[in-house]
C-alpha cells in the first residue's frame, strides 16, 4: 500500500509539476527569509510589515542584480555565433577527429541499411509560431513568479500562529507541539545553512571579480555572479564554473599562459572556499553524504529540471532535521550523513514521551 501511495505521489509530483513547482519554491523562499522577519518582528515591527519589508528587499536586489548584468549579458549572447567560431578554431584538431568519428559511425550505418528498403519520405516540419510560444512562455513564468511572490508572503504573514492552527487542527495539542517545534527547528536550521551560504558564496564572487580584473578578463563581474550562484550546487557548481571560466578565458586570450592563470587562481580559490572556509563557518552540523547530495541534484534536475536542482539540498536538509527531532531518525540520519549519527548515537535520545514524563516529575 506505501508503494502505491508513493508511486502515485511520484506520478502527481511530476505531471503537476506546473502548479506544485510555484508552492514548493515559495516554502524554500519563506524558510529562507523567515529568520529576518522573526527578527524585526521581536523588534516591536507587525510581523505582516516585517515580511512585506523582508520581501521587497529580497525582490529589490533580484531586479538590481538582473539590471546590472543585463547589457554584458546581452552583449554577450550577440557575440555567440563569434565566440563558437574561435572555440572551433582553437579546437580544431579535436573537432576534425570528432568529425571523422561521426563519419565513421554514418558509414557503419548506412552498411547495416537493407538496399531494396525505399528511403522515408520526410515530411515537412511543422512551423510553430515563435512569437506565440514567447508569449506562453512569458505568461506562464509571470503567474509562477507572482503565485511564489504571493504564497511566500502569506507564509512569512502567518509565521508560527498559522502553523500552530493547522497543526491542531489534525492532531492533540502534543502532537500540535512537537510539529511545530519541529518546523521551527527545520526554519532555523535552514535559515541559518543558507544565510551562512550566501555570504561564502559572495565573499567567493568578489574574490573572484577581483581575480578576473587583473588577470584581464571580460565583464568580470558578471562572471562572478555566475561563480557565485553556482557555487550554490554543492560539488557540481564549482565544477562547472570552473569549466565555464575556462572556456571563456580560451576565447578571450590568445596564448595559453593567461588562460592556466584564470583556471588556476580559480581552482585555487574554490579550493580555499571549500576546504576551509566553509568547514570553519558552517561546520559539521548539516553534514550530508556527497553520493547522497549527487545522486539528489541528479534525480531533481531529471524530474524538475532547474527548480528540482534547486531545491534538492534543501530537501535532503529538510529531512535530516526531521530525523534529529523524531524518536526513530537515527537510520535515516546514518543514512544521509554516516559520519553524523555517531555523534547522534553518543549521547542519549530521550523520546518525546520520556521528556514529558520528565517535566512532569518535576
Amino acid at each position: 500500500m506505501r508503494i502505491l501511495v508513493l508511486g502515485f505521489g511520484g506520478v502527481l509530483l511530476y505531471f503537476a509539476q506546473t502548479a506544485i513547482i510555484p508552492v514548493v519554491l515559495a516554502v524554500l523562499f519563506a524558510l529562507l527569509l523567515s529568520g529576518p522577519v522573526e527578527t524585526l518582528n521581536r523588534m516591536g515591527l507587525a510581523r505582516s510589515l516585517s515580511a512585506v519589508l523582508i520581501l521587497l528587499v529580497f525582490v529589490g536586489i533580484l531586479v538590481t542584480t538582473v539590471s546590472v548584468l543585463w547589457t554584458p549579458a546581452q552583449e554577450w549572447l550577440a557575440s555567440a555565433p563569434r565566440v563558437l567560431k574561435i572555440i572551433e578554431k582553437k579546437m580544431g584538431p579535436t573537432a576534425r577527429v570528432l568529425r571523422r568519428i561521426e563519419r565513421v559511425s554514418e558509414s557503419a550505418g548506412h552498411l547495416t541499411e537493407s538496399p531494396g528498403k525505399a528511403a522515408p519520405s520526410m515530411a515537412a516540419p511543422a512551423v510553430t509560431d515563435a512569437s506565440e510560444s514567447v508569449l506562453v512562455q512569458t505568461r506562464v513564468a509571470a503567474v509562477s513568479a507572482v503565485t511564489i511572490a504571493i504564497l511566500t508572503l502569506f507564509l512569512l504573514a502567518g509565521g508560527p500562529a498559522v502553523l500552530a492552527r493547522m497543526g491542531a487542527a489534525f492532531s492533540s495539542n502534543t502532537e500540535a507541539t512537537h510539529v511545530l517545534r519541529v518546523i521551527a527547528a527545520v526554519r532555523a536550521e535552514v535559515g541559518r545553512y543558507y544565510a551562512t551560504v550566501a555570504l561564502i558564496n559572495l565573499g567567493l564572487g568578489l574574490a573572484t571579480a577581483v581575480m578576473l580584473y587583473f588577470l584581464g578578463m571580460p565583464n568580470p563581474f558578471l562572471w562572478a555572479v555566475l561563480v557565485a550562484l553556482l557555487n550554490f550546487i554543492p560539488y557540481v557548481g564549482s565544477a562547472t564554473a570552473l569549466i565555464l571560466l575556462t572556456v571563456i578565458a580560451l576565447v578571450s586570450f590568445d596564448t595559453l599562459g593567461p588562460v592556466l592563470a584564470v583556471a588556476g587562481s580559480y581552482l585555487a580559490l574554490a579550493t580555499i572556499e571549500g576546504q576551509i572556509v566553509q568547514p570553519l563557518l558552517v561546520g559539521q552540523r548539516l553534514e550530508l553524504n556527497p553520493i547522497i547530495v549527487f545522486l539528489a541534484l541528479w534525480f531533481g534536475g531529471w524530474f524538475w529540471g532547474i527548480a528540482g536542482i534547486v531545491v534538492a539540498v534543501p530537501v535532503l536538509v529538510t529531512m535530516k532535521v526531521i530525523a534529529q527531532h523524531c524518536d526513530q531518525g537515527a537510520p535515516l540520519i546514518e543514512f544521509l550523513s554516516p559520519n553524523l549519527v555517531r555523534r547522534f548515537r553518543s549521547k542519549p535520545f530521550k523520546s518525546r514521551a520520556e521528556s514529558i514524563a520528565a517535566r512532569a516529575g518535576t
